[in-house]
């Protein structure tokens, strides 16, 4: 599906975190708020573009929720998601943001039925993001970060792009972080970076025909130190690289 400035439908900004939305919040003009499905969603505009923000809330099923809302309820036809992840792939450092190329359920096990990780009926494990809309959120992710938008703590901070992980849980071991990676890497699945909802979203998208693109800020390597200053990490790091890179995207849409 192509991308079209001039669309009059609006743009979903799915975040994981309040942290995250609140940024984009303070910025939204002419806010106006819509409870469905047990969620609020505002209505607004950013930097010219028509938007829908949300929060995602935790986990596959709660997420795909709030996508379908998005797109019944408010006919959205691109989603955005913004969030937080552990890194596991080799060189994916704390403060390094990856841009979703594609999906996979990490926790997904339907054999011997199917296959290790594929979704039952879809023939695929594999969800990806729409390439038009990922291209631009890892150009604007790139500028963002490299226009000053790196927080001082992590100044070398890179963008990557590559496969994300979803699973309903919150992978904070070391042994278990090691586990998932060889066992995802043996199936043939190169994964970046792990967190709770971005396969289910894709999935979601994929049955509406909808754009979907994701970026995910490290905020640490999935290990024992997973839950260390997590909070701080949001405030001062994972909310203002959103603000950024979804500043960079909206203006790359505008004519």
């Amino acid at each position: 599906m192509s991308i079209s400035s001039t669309s009059p439908t609006p743009i979903a900004i799915l975040s994981a975190l309040l942290q995250e939305q609140q940024g984009l919040m303070e910025l939204l003009h002419q806010p106006h708020k819509v409870t469905h499905a047990g969620r609020d969603f505002w209505l607004g505009e950013l930097h010219g573009r028509s938007v829908v923000l949300a929060l995602s809330k935790i986990g596959k099923v709660a997420a795909a929720t709030t996508a379908t809302a998005l797109i019944e309820r408010f006919g959205v036809r691109r989603m955005v998601f913004t969030g937080v992840a552990g890194g596991l792939g080799a060189g994916v450092n704390v403060g390094d943001v990856v841009v979703a190329s594609e999906f996979v359920q990490h926790d997904l096990d339907a054999s011997p039925l199917f296959p290790r990780y594929e979704v039952p009926l879809y023939g695929r494990a594999r969800f990806e993001g729409d390439a038009a809309l990922t291209a631009l959120l890892f150009n604007a992710a790139s500028a963002a970060l490299g226009d000053g938008g790196a927080s001082a703590a992590f100044p070398v901070a890179r963008v990557h792009r590559g496969l994300i992980a979803s699973g309903d849980r919150f992978v904070s071991g070391a042994g278990e972080s090691r586990s998932l990676h060889a066992t995802l890497t043996g199936a043939g699945h190169q994964v970046l970076a792990v967190e709770m909802e971005g396969a289910a979203v894709a999935q979601v998208c994929l049955d509406y025909g909808v754009p979907f693109a994701a970026v995910r800020t490290i905020s640490d390597r999935a290990d024992d130190s997973a839950h260390v200053d997590f909070p701080r990490f949001i405030e001062q790091v994972a909310s203002r690289y959103a603000h950024a890179i979804v500043e960079k995207l909206l203006v790359s849409l505008e004519p």
